[in-house]
């Protein structure tokens, strides 16, 4: 009972601090979006696009794989955080230099999208302080940095206001996501200090062994960030910065209630490692509960969204978006594939499996490119949403099936699918 209410306690905090978030983003959010129109709109999203798809190279799949290193060595806390930040700095700065790189080179007459791609990857050298949030899952101390990204996200609205009242232009939106980043990673940063009895230190010993077990994780992440981010690119190229503009707009509201998952999950991730790591009993069971209430969460929101989708995106983004309507029918569902990938992935570390990972993705991701080529030109964004939610099921629950070694995890997942459960969990 301890151990639930600390999980429950750590899961709390960051949602409490992201409902917060998230209705600041509804806000400021729909008030940029009108500001800037579909177009502008558009091409902020594809330069989130291009700087997402050199993420994974920058995080070198530290984030996955940390907890666990914390689990098994927390005596070495310090020097494991400690190298893995130097290695994402240095990856950091690669992974800038390859996105002005690229936008020079594919878009040599157009300097303002340049321009904005090139303010926009300043937030990969800020991210690499994201890694301290896993020693505060570990620790269960997610309050801290949910509190922290909260007020960082107060100090951002407040410069997005800003923006918009002294009618700023696109380059200013553009570095929105560096001075967020910037933030909470150097106050990330300073409360690792002040929590933790281990200094930060630099191990060259600690770079091979941490990337010999991340380096699986860096090509499945590339995978699924080429199936989350080809769609806006190939919208933009294909049909337009307007398109990409509502499609934009559908994932925003799609996702809105993301962290939720996110939040549940990051707080069970240690718990489940630590059972598995105890041959404990409780790891499947915790595992199959994980998948219930993941499941039946996505699937409520699916449902709301679907029957209350042009109400959403009228309130929010106003009758210039309302081609986002049949966008975002299709694209929630989505969400409820996308979780449960979240949770596979949680099993797949406890039984180290990672090298399947990049196969499962690649999979997918060769899936999603060939759907959008076909339907975007005749779609349009209905057409990306289709692809993305087609790849979706295929690659987090069809491939399940198909692949023996990951029939085990399928099997845990239908425990979850079971009403009554759901219903044990609220009674306790």
């Amino acid at each position: 009972m301890a151990e639930k209410r600390r999980v429950l306690n750590n899961a709390k905090w960051i949602i409490v601090c992201k409902i917060v978030q998230a209705l600041l983003q509804f806000v400021i959010g729909m008030l940029c979006a009108r500001y800037l129109g579909p177009s502008n709109y558009g091409l902020i999203s594809y330069a989130e696009s291009i700087v997402a798809f050199v993420l994974p190279l920058m995080q070198l799949g530290l984030p996955s794989t940390l907890v666990q290193e914390f689990t098994e060595s927390p005596e070495n806390e310090g020097k494991i955080m400690g190298t893995s930040l130097v290695m994402n700095l240095v990856s950091g700065l690669a992974s800038i230099m390859l996105v002005g790189g690229f936008v020079a080179l594919t878009n040599a007459s157009d300097a303002e999208k340049i321009i904005v791609c090139l303010l926009f990857s300043v937030s990969l050298l800020f991210r690499a302080f994201e890694l301290f949030q896993c020693w505060f899952q570990f620790k269960l101390l997610s309050k801290l940095p949910s509190i922290v990204m909260l007020i960082s996200y107060v100090i951002v609205s407040a410069y997005r206001v800003f923006l918009l009242v002294t009618a700023k232009n696109i380059f200013w939106f553009a570095v929105v996501n560096s001075i967020d980043y910037g933030i909470i990673g150097f106050s990330l940063l300073y409360l690792f200090g002040k929590n933790s009895e281990h200094k930060l230190s630099f191990d060259i010993k600690y770079v091979k062994l941490l990337f010999s077990r991340s380096k699986f994780y860096i090509i499945a992440a590339m995978m699924v960030t080429i199936f989350q981010n080809t769609d806006h690119i190939m919208l933009t190229n294909m049909v337009g910065e307007g398109e990409n503009g509502f499609y934009k707009a559908a994932v925003t509201c799609a996702t809105i209630a993301q962290f939720v998952y996110v939040a549940i999950i990051d707080s069970m991730r240690p718990v489940i490692l630590a059972h598995k790591k105890d041959n404990d009993e409780s790891y499947e069971k915790n595992l199959s509960r994980l998948y219930c209430i993941i499941i039946y969460l996505a699937l409520a929101q699916a449902v709301g969204f679907t029957l209350f989708s042009n109400l959403i995106i009228n309130i929010l983004y106003g009758e210039s978006y309302l081609a986002s309507v049949p966008v975002l029918q299709i694209l929630v569902w989505y969400m409820v594939f996308a979780c449960i990938g979240s949770v596979r992935n949680v099993w797949i570390l406890a039984e180290n499996k990672q090298s399947m990972l990049w196969k499962i993705n690649l999979a997918g991701a060769l899936l999603n490119i060939l759907i959008n080529s076909i339907l975007i030109p005749f779609w349009g964004a209905a057409g990306a949403a289709f692809a993305t939610l087609t790849t979706q099921i295929f690659t987090n629950l069809i491939l399940g099936f198909i692949v023996k070694p990951l029939r085990a995890n399928n099997k845990i997942l239908i425990r979850g699918l079971n009403p009554k459960l759901l219903l044990d969990i609220f009674k306790k």
